[in-house]
C-alpha cells in the first residue's frame, strides 16, 4: 500500500516469514480463535462469522458476506466492520506462525463501497518478522478473488502470552473460555510452540 507509515514498515532486518511445521493444510479452515469472537465467532448472532482457510506459504483466504445488520449508510457496509474483517482475516495469519498475537496498528485504505448482499473476498499474507512484531498486509475484493478491491489493509501485530488475555480480559468471559475444552486446546496448542 503506498503510503503506508513508518511503523508498518519492516527494519532492513526482518526475517521472511515461515509457515510452522504443524500448521494447517493449505485449503483447511482454521476455525474460530474463540465463540463470542465479533468477527469469528459463531456465538454473535450479528458478527461476521468470518471462516478463514490456510494458503500457500504464510497466507489465509477468507469470504465475508456483508448482511443489514452490518450496514453503515443505507444498504452499504459500515467501514468500521469492513475494517474488522480484514483485521480478523489478518490476525488468522498467527494460526500459520502457531503463534499468539494482538492488532498493534490497522491501517485500512476503503477503494469502493460495499453493497449489502456482497460478498467480499478476503486473502491476507505475512511480509515479515522481527523479534515480536508481524508485519502483514490484506486485500478485499468484489465479486471473487480476481474481483476489484475495495479494501486494503497493511497491520503490524505483536506478539503476546496467553496471560495477556487473563489479566486484561473480563473475569466471567476468561473462565467460560477456560471451561470450553476446544478452548483449552487451542490455548495448549500454542503454549507448546518454541
Amino acid at each position: 500500500m503506498s503510503g503506508t507509515s513508518p511503523a508498518l514498515q519492516p527494519p532492513a532486518d526482518a526475517l521472511t516469514p515461515v509457515r510452522h511445521p504443524d500448521a494447517p493444510a493449505p485449503g483447511e479452515p482454521l476455525g474460530s480463535h474463540y465463540a463470542e469472537c465479533f468477527g469469528c465467532g459463531d456465538g454473535r448472532p450479528h458478527g461476521l462469522r468470518l471462516q478463514a482457510r490456510a494458503g500457500e506459504g504464510v497466507s489465509v483466504t477468507a469470504e465475508f458476506t456483508v448482511r443489514p445488520a452490518h450496514q453503515g449508510a443505507p444498504g452499504l457496509a459500515h467501514g468500521g466492520v469492513l475494517a474488522t474483517a480484514l483485521d480478523e482475516t489478518l490476525g488468522s495469519l498467527n494460526w500459520l506462525l502457531r503463534t499468539i498475537a494482538v492488532t498493534g496498528r490497522l491501517e485500512t485504505d476503503f477503494q469502493r463501497p460495499v453493497p449489502v448482499g456482497t460478498t467480499l473476498h478476503l486473502e491476507a499474507e505475512v511480509t515479515a518478522v522481527s523479534g515480536r512484531k508481524i508485519y502483514s498486509t490484506a486485500t478485499g475484493r468484489i465479486g471473487g478473488p480476481d474481483g476489484p478491491v475495495a479494501v486494503r489493509a497493511d497491520a503490524l501485530f505483536v506478539e503476546v502470552k496467553v496471560e495477556h488475555f487473563v489479566e486484561h480480559g473480563r473475569e466471567e468471559e476468561i473462565r467460560a473460555a477456560m471451561d470450553d475444552p476446544d478452548q483449552v486446546r487451542r490455548v495448549r496448542a500454542f503454549e507448546v510452540n518454541p
